[in-house]
């Protein structure tokens, strides 16, 4: 890869590599190293890409891998203060649902924010997380059900949603 190819490829996927870690991780500092390790690899990396969704899909793969690495590690800090992850939100949005987002277990945390954030299909989210299409689906349903449930609320009439203009 030359240094302009790099250079150009680091300046369009560093905020999605970095954002894809900090969901993953929920620890900012964490992230940035795994967004280094990641372009790191990337330039380092001999092949060539067949498209710039090919590079995408790479650099996704990598980054889920290295945040899974982060995750093994016995070194890893259990808890996170929410100020710490909350920079990764790049645009404002209806308040509470970053939150929620980031309140769901990994294994639907992950495919919400690659599918709804990062525009990923179902096949691009299954293969870089190495599981079947019909489990990212499953996932990703539970994962809107268990959203519902934490942005809205229980009425004696029936369920009601706090913020009426969120569309799970």
């Amino acid at each position: 890869m030359t240094d302009e190819a790099f250079e150009q490829a680091a300046r369009g996927y560093t905020n999605t590599i970095f954002r894809v870690a900090c969901h993953a991780l929920k620890d900012r500092q964490e992230a940035e190293d795994v967004t280094q390790t990641v372009l790191l690899r990337l330039c380092q990396y001999t092949g060539e890409f067949q498209s710039a969704e090919h590079m995408k899909h790479w650099l996704l793969r990598v980054t889920v891998n290295e945040s899974r690495k982060v995750l093994r590690s016995p070194w890893r800090k259990r808890m996170v203060p929410l100020e710490d992850w909350d920079a990764a939100a790049e645009e404002p949005e209806e308040p509470g649902v970053l939150e929620a987002v980031m309140a769901l277990e990994a294994k639907y945390r992950l495919p919400i924010y690659l599918y709804y954030y990062e525009d990923c299909s179902i096949q691009e989210i299954s293969a870089a997380l190495r599981t079947n299409p019909s489990t990212v689906q499953t996932r990703l349903q539970r994962a809107r059900e268990k959203l519902k449930r934490i942005l809205c609320e229980e009425t004696k009439e029936g369920t009601a949603c706090v913020r009426p203009k969120i569309v799970l």
